[in-house]
């Protein structure tokens, strides 16, 4: 989708190029009216008069999609590009942690398409039709329009609220003119909802220059980072006396009834609308008036070929189409005329009605040609009312699609004077295409976990006792996933597969190595005992009295198993305990959280992982957690010599034993699958439970063997636990730093390729393409596995000063597009 911004560059210059008349022409030579700023601010806008006793012009954009028809790959280009721009502004962990608010009704389709730019982010805009049921979590008032009440009605209540640091709030409006609309709307929202950083984002910024100094003083009067991200920067200049001269002018034109042709009734045509099936895709909200999130927007972009296709079919022979969306919901229709456009060789073009009365003149140099008037036909709360729909007649065009939801599709618009019947006075062929209106649930995630399946427990899934875990994942044992490690490395660098949807071959361990284990093994065991206890009794005294363990699969589970070990070995606690996915760059599994916030209170659960490295998966837990109420993104781990947590055992960077060995160390569970064609939007991720290794399984060994040193490490626990719950544990994220310093140090540039720790280093070695191995000078036997995993390898180990963790594993740079099995459904023979 991101070739959308330089075709929407393109497009913009070839309207420009046949429409040599400026649209702005009629307004500025009678009022005086000036439009000052970058060279492509006239391809931009055009002008019109209002019919609005606040303020005589509009700015008219050419690229929104509201006023003028134009081509919808370039609407939504314009808006993708600016989310893109501001993706790039806040750098991808804070994108995954912002929230988009779009302005009703102009720009509820450009913030939309922001929201898609940044492509991690949830979408909510404000809208003036009050649902029953759902509460208001906000609203303001716009000083200049002529309806002036917004209402935010999200159906998740949290989804506004920052409670995460670093949640910044992205405001979308077709332009930044005064900015007392958005400015305003920070200032109530900053009240209730405080946060550090807010972006605006616009298609042009209008301000005058007494009004540009207002925004540092703003930023500086809330005490947040307030950025502004336009496509392009102006300003209109005004003549004395211009709202009076305006208010003539539009006058003037009513008594000459200047539009007669398109705002009088329609002349009788046999036209009758043809409704059209969408089969729109169940589950999915018709736009961002209570919440639109990237799984909405994944299973939308899934159906919307499909719904191009049958649109494209009910217009028979039509060469030039206009699909017309209905005021606020500007977004699905805007994405049905972009999959049109890919489903047919006609023409499309995509503008929608509006609320907004607009003097209408029929010439070149103006930017609102015609109109069409029309009863409101969906029972608005603020009574009955004109609606409009501009440059619609006498434009050629032989086909409309009227777009509404059905919340619209009500006899008012199919009444004689209604919008269907205006629209067949002026084209060949009318069709109707009505998308369902979200109704939000007020319980919907007890109701979709209603429909999960129980966790799968040892012995028919994993070599881990019933009672020690709960696994919420789905059984892939038949499927064949394996692929050989460097063509995974290949599929994966190129981009043509994620690193999730195959697996590795599983390492089978050398006898040398799974002796270098067991000593390993009985070396450090107290050492891990003691890291086990001390995180256990944080999160007891924190988060207790009876924490639900959820580890992250698979490397948080044995740590898992070992914490509830030792909640009953010292406490007489049976605590919960479940294991669940949670994917780099796709997030947690949804179903997963739906599971648990149905059957525990989400404030008890306590996430559990083995160590951190440069804290990526802390950083997508507390993102994809943004979405699910009452659940707290804090992890608590074993070791965290990243600094990246408050909730640890240690922050040594020592050998965990249980990172020397793949499933066989780990209730012989594979690494976690997500792949579409195996797992459905109501499926939990999937793993494989290798039976057949069951021979060479030391899981159960390393439990026993930790465990028993429990009584021994007790009150050095004690010491070690109450030192640190009175201790300042604010994360460092000393490691990021780092990792970031030696990627650019050796050339790498991707920060994914770099990892940090003995456990990462050691799944280098076991699963990925090694390039060569960073060992801290003088590091002794917590490196010995590593050492004989790079010999065997051929991977060269090189020892260097002051580096912040034991070792460093970096990935071979060098597998990149065009590698044989780029498509990562290669696999090896069973």
């Amino acid at each position: 989708m991101g070739e959308h911004g330089p075709a929407a560059d393109e497009h913009i210059r070839e309207e420009e190029a046949v429409d040599v008349e400026w649209s702005g022409n009629w307004v500025a030579g009678r009022l005086g009216v000036e439009l000052v700023g970058d060279g492509e601010l006239r391809e931009l806008l055009g002008l019109a008069l209002r019919r609005n006793p606040k303020r005589a012009h509009l700015l008219v954009s050419n690229v929104l999609g509201k006023h003028v028809p134009q081509r919808p790959s370039v609407v939504h280009g314009v808006g993708f590009e600016l989310g893109e721009r501001v993706r790039n502004l806040l750098g991808e962990a804070e994108a995954r942690r912002a929230v988009v608010l779009g302005y009703a009704e102009t720009a509820t389709g450009l913030g939309h398409a922001v929201a898609d730019g940044l492509g991690v982010a949830p979408y909510l805009h404000s809208t003036r039709r009050p649902v029953a049921g759902v509460a208001q979590a906000g609203g303001f008032e716009e000083a200049h329009s002529h309806a002036t009440s917004h209402l935010l009605l999200p159906e998740d209540p949290d989804l506004l609220n920052a409670t995460a640091e670093g949640s910044p709030l992205v405001l979308v409006d077709d332009e930044f003119s005064t900015g007392n609309t958005v400015l305003n709307t920070i200032r109530a929202l900053h009240a209730r909802y405080p946060r550090d950083r807010y972006v605006i984002v616009a298609l042009v910024d209008m301000r005058s220059e007494a009004d540009q100094g207002r925004l540092a003083e703003f930023a500086q009067e809330i005490g947040a980072r307030v950025d502004l991200v336009a496509r392009a920067r102006g300003t209109v200049r005004l003549p004395e006396g211009v709202l009076e001269k305006g208010r003539s002018l539009v006058a003037e034109h009513d008594a000459q009834d200047a539009a007669p042709v398109a705002s009088g009734p329609s002349a009788p045509r046999p036209a009758v609308p043809v409704r059209v099936a969408l089969d729109w895709p169940a589950g999915v909200p018709d736009g961002g008036r209570h919440g639109f999130t990237p799984v909405h927007r994944a299973a939308l972009e899934a159906a919307l070929p499909a719904m191009g296709a049958r649109i494209a079919d009910a217009l028979g022979e039509a060469r030039r189409v206009l699909v017309l969306g209905f005021e606020e919901l500007m977004y699905a229709p805007l994405r049905l005329a972009t999959a049109l456009e890919d489903a047919t060789t006609a023409e499309v073009r995509y503008s929608t009605t509006t609320r907004s009365p607009v003097l209408a003149v029929d010439d070149p140099g103006y930017a609102i040609r015609s109109r069409l008037v029309f009863p409101a036909h969906d029972d608005p709360a603020d009574g009955p009312g004109d609606r409009y729909a501009y440059n619609v007649a006498g434009a050629g065009f032989d086909a409309v699609v009227a777009v509404v939801d059905s919340a619209a599709d009500t006899p008012a618009l199919h009444a004689p004077d209604g919008l269907l019947a205006r629209l067949a006075g002026h084209t060949d062929r009318v069709v109707l295409a009505v998308v369902p209106s979200y109704v939000p649930s007020p319980t919907p995630h007890r109701q979709e976990a209603a429909m999960l399946p129980e966790p799968l427990r040892g012995p028919a899934f994993s070599s881990y006792a019933a009672q020690d875990v709960g696994w919420l994942l789905q059984d892939l044992s038949d499927t064949v996933l394996e692929a050989p490690t460097e063509e995974r490395e290949e599929a994966i660098q190129s981009g043509g597969a994620h690193y999730a949807e195959s697996l590795p071959v599983e390492y089978q361990p050398s006898p040398q190595y799974q002796e270098l284990f067991k000593a390993a093994l009985d070396t450090s065991a107290a050492r891990i005992a003691r890291a086990v206890g001390t995180v256990t009794e944080t999160v007891l005294a924190e988060r207790g009295p009876r924490p639900v363990l959820v580890s992250l699969a698979r490397a948080g589970t044995p740590v898992g198993v070992l914490m509830r070990r030792w909640a009953q070995h010292r406490h007489g606690l049976d605590l919960p305990h479940y294991a669940v996915s949670i994917v780099r760059g796709r997030g947690i599994d949804a179903n997963a959280l739906r599971w648990l916030a149905a059957h525990h209170d989400p404030a008890d659960v306590v996430f559990v992982d083995g160590w951190t490295g440069k804290g990526a998966i802390t950083r997508e837990l507390a993102a994809a957690l943004e979405e699910f109420e009452g659940f707290d993104p804090e992890i608590a781990v074993l070791a965290d010599p990243g600094g990246c947590v408050r909730t640890y055992g240690t922050r040594e960077d020592f050998l965990i034993p249980s990172a020397c060995l793949n499933s066989t160390v780990s209730g012989l569970i594979s690494r976690t699958v997500l792949r579409s064609d195996l797992v459905g939007p109501d499926d939990f991720h999937g793993a494989k439970f290798y039976r057949e290794l069951a021979d060479t399984d030391v899981s159960g060994l390393f439990l026993d063997t930790v465990a028993a040193r429990f009584d021994e490490v007790a009150d050095a626990v004690d010491a070690e636990a109450k030192e640190l719950l009175a201790a300042d544990r604010a994360p460092t994220w000393e490691g990021w730093a780092a990792v970031e310093r030696i990627s650019e140090e050796y050339g790498i540039h991707d920060v994914n390729l770099v990892k940090p720790g003995v456990g990462e280093t050691t799944r280098v070695l076991l699963r990925r393409v090694p390039w060569k191995i960073l060992a801290k000078r003088g590091a002794g036997a917590d490196l010995d596995h590593v050492r004989l995993l790079a010999e065997q390898r051929g991977v060269p180990v090189e020892e260097v000063e002051e580096l912040p963790y034991t070792c460093v594993g970096l990935i071979h740079p060098k597998y990149t597009r065009g590698a044989t099995g780029a498509d990562g459904t290669a696999v090896t023979a069973k």
